[in-house]
């Protein structure tokens, strides 16, 4: 149908005197019709985005689309359009003056001074040698509410991460504050041998850790805005809620489960005069304890570039920790069917590729920390490679015995 005319919207006086039933079904049929003229896929509208063009159709104002806060970039995408449908010519440069740039990163907050602590991954506080969880996403990649469960069957190990039921699923955004305990620990475990290298007698750390609100921001390299503070308290809720469930397997039989929460008990210990989180009390869970503090071996501290924390993106966040876990100092393969799975999105495998394409395009002048990305084009399936940006592995060397 490409070079069919338009369809003509309704004039703004019509469609305010049609039922809400009548403007839902009306919008979704202009969606339906301006998709076909250009050759795209329909993707039907969900009540939020209906009701984001309801409010846009009778002002015209861009901001009531509110297109910065919808995760799903191809929705992004067809409500950008339908909107400048909409409003008429000379729109798209009042839209790209509206939206973010699609990058990998992001800016900066002001007055960041990121403290250099270790800042470990989920595989820093171990439950058994063999398992690590940077093999996969251990959370949501995404900002809305994810229910039910994801699983993951790998080859050594079955794992499965079930949130709460009227919380749903930790984010990439929510593990941030993970992060942050975890580092806190380390650090406590660093100064204690160092106090007991010169023969003192130093207490090992405490099993609960106090922070304020504005050290967990802080660390996290977030601004200090009034929204962070909010969203600081339903990220420990989801997190609280959030259990993931290992079986460890021995040729093919099953043989210990284990289950656990990404973090213990929290307490919201004081609030400022605007109700603000100010003081929080959060209980170090005895798997990320014993992992760290009394590990049966040497502690395992992996540790990620600071910039980890302004990555965007969740699958690119998701990429970066696979990378760090796979490639290390060298490089790493992935198929795109593999890296789909390990991903435990929802999202089709691809719709999942399209957004893999857009980091690592982008990526060439907005790159993610310490790794470098690129697609192989094979016969069956895409291939993404991760190599450190500092690895003197010649292009090619070891594709065959690194790809997973």
């Amino acid at each position: 149908m490409a070079g069919t005319k338009p369809p003509r919207p309704m004039a703004r006086s019509e469609f305010a005197k049609l039922s809400l039933h009548e403007k839902n079904r009306y919008l979704q049929q202009l969606a339906r019709d301006l998709m076909a003229v250009s050759d795209e896929d329909f993707i039907p509208l969900n009540k939020d985005a209906l009701s984001r063009l309801r409010r846009f159709y009778s002002r015209r104002s861009f901001a009531d689309l509110r297109l910065e806060h919808i995760d799903d970039p191809e929705l992004r995408a067809k409500l950008q359009m339908l909107g400048e449908h909409i409003h008429g010519k000379d729109v798209a440069r009042y839209v790209e003056s509206e939206i973010p740039p699609s990058r990998n990163n992001r800016p900066q907050p002001i007055d960041d001074d990121q403290l250099m602590f270790f800042v470990p991954a989920v595989a820093d506080a171990p439950i058994k040698d063999e398992m690590n969880l940077m093999d996969i996403a251990p959370f949501a990649l995404g900002k809305m509410k994810r229910e039910g469960i994801i699983r993951y069957e790998l080859k050594d190990s079955v794992i499965s991460i079930e949130g709460g039921a009227e919380v749903g699923l930790a984010t990439a955004y929510d593990y941030d504050i993970f992060l942050n305990m975890v580092s806190h620990l380390a650090e406590e475990m660093r100064r204690f041998r160092i106090a007991e290298k010169k023969g003192q007698r130093p207490s090992l750390p405490s099993m609960t850790y106090r922070p304020s609100a504005a050290q967990i921001l802080k660390f996290c390299r977030r601004g200090t805005g009034g929204k962070q503070y909010v969203e600081l308290e339903r990220a420990l809720d989801r997190l609280q809620a959030t259990r993931i469930k290992i079986t460890n397997l021995s040729g093919g039989k099953r043989r210990e489960t284990q289950s656990f929460p990404l973090i213990g008990r929290y307490k919201v210990v004081s609030r400022t005069t605007l109700d603000r989180i100010e003081l929080v009390e959060i209980d170090v869970p005895s798997w990320v304890y014993e992992g760290v503090v009394k590990p049966e071996g040497a502690p395992s501290i992996l540790t990620l570039n600071p910039d980890y924390f302004l990555i965007a993106k969740p699958i690119a966040r998701f990429i970066y920790r696979l990378a760090r876990k796979a490639a290390g100092q060298g490089e790493a393969f992935y198929t795109m069917t593999d890296l789909h799975y390990r991903s435990g999105t929802k999202m089709p495998l691809a719709k999942f590729q399209k957004a893999v394409e857009t980091i690592v395009a982008n990526a060439e002048f907005d790159p993610i920390p310490d790794y470098d990305l690129v697609l192989i084009r094979g016969h069956d399936d895409t291939v993404l490679r991760m190599r450190r940006r500092d690895s003197a592995i010649a292009d090619g060397e070891g594709y065959q015995k690194q790809l997973i």
